[in-house]
């Protein structure tokens, strides 16, 4: 899935990235949900955004876009800058740019440890702070999709709802992916919500299956290409690792992810659950 070095391609490997780095005009993300094998090393010149204190708040719901707007600005990345994004979360901070308006954003799909694994360094230096005065950002409806719109799903025929996290949580076993039970919410899923757990759609070294496995295993689920739909996990990591293989390497036209996903659904008493 290597891709030629036109600049059209979205998809990049360690190659890639290590013959540019120190480009001014680039900036690396590394996106996880801690800072810890950050700290232990990284590619050189990335900067952190972790999936929980940059990306959520204390109640783990979206930051707003303002806030989202800081985290561009401190991180020095302007709307003409090239991103590559990379990491545990890395189809997270993909999508979460795409969703965005960022349109010139790559992607290093698989572990981290592939990095080292070509024979490159990982650096334990901070970069320099480096700050750009980021316009306003506003929500992509055709990428995003909110609340309002899940429930609206519900009742539609022309419109998926595809849950892509364990069956433990699907059928209502668990609410955190982990079986944490500290600041759970209901368990459960969306009222008529299709699952295909995101393990079904990863090949064993963590990136997605060939485009023809995926197909047959959507498909098998009744998952169309025709049809509209909507992924969500529990905080969005695995619904944008969802919405990348359909968007991406699938080309379904019309793949929405729910930003929210069970942790705000299924804190929120007046909607619907099944188990």
């Amino acid at each position: 899935m290597t891709p030629p070095d036109a600049g059209a391609e979205d998809i990049v490997d360690v190659d890639w990235i290590a013959a540019r780095l120190g480009d001014p005009s680039i900036r690396i993300v590394e996106v996880d949900v801690s800072r810890a094998a950050y700290d232990e090393g990284h590619i050189p010149g990335a900067v952190l955004w972790n999936a929980y204190a940059d990306l959520r708040d204390e109640a783990y719901r979206p930051v707003g876009l303002a806030e989202l707007e800081r985290l561009l600005s401190r991180s020095g990345i302007s709307p003409q800058r090239r991103v590559v994004v990379y990491g545990y979360s890395a189809p997270l901070g993909f999508w979460l740019l795409k969703a965005h308006g960022h349109e010139d954003v790559r992607i290093l799909m698989g572990a981290r440890d592939q990095w080292t694994q070509a024979g490159n360094e990982w650096s334990t230096d901070a970069p320099k702070a480096s700050t750009s005065a980021h316009p306003a950002v506003a929500e992509n409806a055709g990428l995003l999709a909110d609340r309002a719109a899940v429930e609206d799903a519900i009742n539609d025929p022309a419109t998926i709802v595809l849950d892509v996290r364990a069956e433990s949580e699907y059928s209502g076993e668990r609410f955190w992916p982990s079986g944490a039970t500290e600041d759970a919410g209901r368990a459960g899923h969306v009222p008529g919500a299709v699952s295909v757990p995101i393990d079904e759609l990863r090949a064993e070294d963590g990136t997605p299956k060939p485009p023809d496995d995926l197909r047959r295993v959507l498909e098998d689920a009744g998952v169309s290409k025709d049809a509209k739909v909507i992924t969500y996990c529990t905080i969005g990591n695995r619904a944008s690792e969802a919405w990348l293989a359909l968007k991406y390497l699938l080309d379904y036209p019309d793949v929405r992810v729910y930003y929210g996903s069970w942790v705000e659904w299924g804190k929120t008493p007046e909607l619907p659950i099944e188990t």
